[in-house]
């Protein structure tokens, strides 16, 4: 066999991160570690929020106070987030204004509020991607060092 199943993690970044977020709460504890980076964590908050309209409108098919409303917003991960067990690093940057921040930092309470063991990465000089040469090496040292510690 290629994969141990019993050491599985699941990362993601921009719609991988609203995949992660989702997974956590709907994964039956096939996953043991979560990387989320820059995901969207709640449809309604992230709608109102984000600079990038035609993606919201796009992908959720409307606002949420559309009458009736989409049904995509359903699916957000923050209506999942009492099934979550497992330990996530959420990654974000200060300067993401696809993803704001704030969508990271409601993740990251969430998990807190429940006990979960979670860190949250903040690059506040950063935007959607981390890109300058110092924060990159610690996004990695961090990435690999969450998937280390829940996966070994």
């Amino acid at each position: 066999p290629y994969v141990d199943e019993s050491r599985l993690g699941a990362v993601g970044a921009s719609y991988g991160g609203f995949s992660v977020y989702w997974l956590a709460g709907n994964h039956q504890k096939r996953f043991k570690a979560f990387i989320a980076h820059c995901g969207m964590f709640n449809f309604e908050s992230w709608y109102g929020a984000t600079e990038e309209m035609f993606f919201a409108n796009h992908d959720l098919g409307g606002a949420y106070w559309d009458k009736p409303m989409p049904q995509s917003y359903d699916f957000s991960p923050h209506n999942f987030v009492g099934n979550w067990d497992t330990p996530m690093l959420v990654i974000h940057g200060g300067r993401d204004f696809r993803i704001p921040y704030t969508e990271g930092m409601q993740a990251f309470n969430a998990a807190q509020l429940q006990g979960i063991p979670s860190r949250f990465l903040f690059f506040p000089d950063e935007t959607h991607f981390v890109l300058k040469p110092q924060n990159s090496v610690l996004w990695q040292r961090e990435f690999f060092r969450w998937l280390d510690k829940w996966l070994k």
